[in-house]
């Protein structure tokens, strides 16, 4: 998959060289799913799907790649707007309760990442330690789709947030 990249110059996190013909190469080159992570533009995402990828995650990468930017949360709608539903847009950073889940998902997320909370479960606890962090989760999500009014995931809709 990578015959005729010369990767040996890659010597940092974040290489320039990977450009969307970079991205439309390893497109063309493999038959599975490509995801693209870090799209937090509408002229991004509008890239991503002109060059075919199959779905994009809205990431600023824990905030390390951009940590004086717009949250996540903030990028959305712009990003979902813009892929006009022709790929899943998921989202992840900042998800720290389950009211952080619904107000993506409100905003058009097709599904949130969770990572930081189940880390500190897992180094807290141990696998039940990740397993509590689901519970609480599933939980708190449960309890605001009652609260407002939204009996399943499909029924919360941008209308279920105030912007």
């Amino acid at each position: 998959m990578f015959k005729g990249m010369d990767i040996s110059k890659v010597t940092e996190l974040y290489d320039p060289s990977f450009t969307w013909d970079f991205v439309k190469r390893l497109k063309d080159t493999t038959t599975m799913k490509l995801v693209l992570k870090g799209i937090v533009t509408r002229e991004d995402a509008e890239i991503a799907v002109e060059h075919g990828v199959d779905g994009i995650v809205v990431s600023n990468h824990g905030g390390r790649a951009e940590d004086t930017l717009r949250p996540t949360i903030e990028c959305l709608p712009e990003v979902v707007a813009a892929v006009k539903g022709k790929i899943p847009v998921l989202v992840d950073g900042g998800v720290r309760r389950g009211t952080d889940v619904f107000k993506a998902l409100a905003l058009g997320a097709t599904a949130v990442g969770v990572g930081r909370p189940q880390a500190w479960g897992l180094a807290a606890f141990g696998q039940s330690g990740v397993e509590a962090v689901l519970v609480i989760l599933r939980r708190e999500l449960e309890k605001i789709m009652r609260q407002a009014g939204t009996p399943s995931i499909r029924n919360i809709t941008r209308a279920s947030v105030a912007l």
